[in-house]
């Protein structure tokens, strides 16, 4: 009997072995196949500051979307952080051109980002180069029709309490922002060092491309999916504005910040997380 057993924990033992060296090496007749490829995609985002910003608006929001294996692409339009165009030259064709070329430089369809103003561009980009936009995402963003202005909105948002903090230029060429915008009404929920920063890097705001009207069409902008993040504690494009907004123009998805209206400074991972979300 004991040699028996014995002869029979052999045995066993001889079939573990085999069993496993076919489950890890693939020695045995019926090998497992290979762990499925990660399929996660990996996604170029194009983001587009609006006015008074530039590209270090976007610092944050670069870093996150990086993080997790994605392309970046942001950049100062004209007249803005280090791009030194004279107000006087500054348009909105201009800004659109400057989009419209890192569009022609990507190999893939983009998520096309645009804040506040730089709704204007991303919505002409996109009737530019509909087949290169994924999807435009417009951040408390001024989403027109055909044919408005920002300006032409701007004036009707009684709620907004931007207005007592403009500052135009004889020439009314440029628009600057007076002592505590940033801190009361752009940027009510950041931390103190974010305002002071922004207060640091403040450049006068080009006006004429903000006067300017969009020029968009059903068949090239309105084929491109839209989405719109609302920014329920602002108080520069109030949330009431916001709201007309995407139900005149409706967008395939509406998200929600409990932000001011720089969600790229005050709450980045939440702005991330629904960027990643689409």
């Amino acid at each position: 009997m004991a040699t028996n057993l014995g002869s029979m924990m052999k045995l066993g033992a001889t079939l573990t072995l085999g069993a496993a060296c076919a489950l890890l090496t693939g020695c045995g007749s019926d090998a497992i196949d290979s762990p499925p490829t990660d399929t996660t995609t990996q996604d170029t985002y194009v983001l587009v500051h609006g006015a008074w910003g530039a590209v270090w608006n976007w610092d944050r929001t670069t870093a996150l979307l990086e993080e997790q294996g994605h392309t970046v692409v942001a950049m100062d339009l004209p007249g803005h952080g280090d791009e030194m165009t004279p107000a006087a030259d500054n348009s909105l064709q201009g800004y659109t051109d400057r989009v419209v070329a890192e569009l022609d430089a990507s190999d893939e369809p983009v998520i096309l980002v645009g804040h506040s103003m730089g709704g204007t561009v991303v919505s002409q980009a996109a009737e530019a180069r509909p087949e290169k936009v994924k999807t435009i995402v417009y951040l408390a963003a001024y989403l027109l029709q055909d044919g408005q202005s920002l300006l032409d909105i701007a004036q009707t948002d009684p709620d907004s309490q931007l207005g007592p903090y403009l500052a135009f230029s004889e020439d009314g060429a440029e628009v600057s922002l007076t002592a505590g915008a940033v801190g009361s009404v752009f940027c009510s929920d950041c931390d103190p060092a974010d305002v002071a920063d922004f207060d640091s890097r403040l450049r006068a705001e080009p006006v004429a491309p903000l006067g300017t009207p969009i020029a968009v069409t059903e068949a090239r902008w309105g084929s491109v999916p839209r989405v719109y993040i609302e920014t329920t504690g602002d108080k520069l494009l109030s949330p009431k504005m916001q709201k007309q907004l995407y139900t005149a123009s409706p967008c395939d998805q509406v998200l929600t910040l409990s932000s001011s209206h720089a969600p790229f400074l005050s709450m980045p991972d939440a702005l991330v997380d629904h960027l990643l979300a689409l």
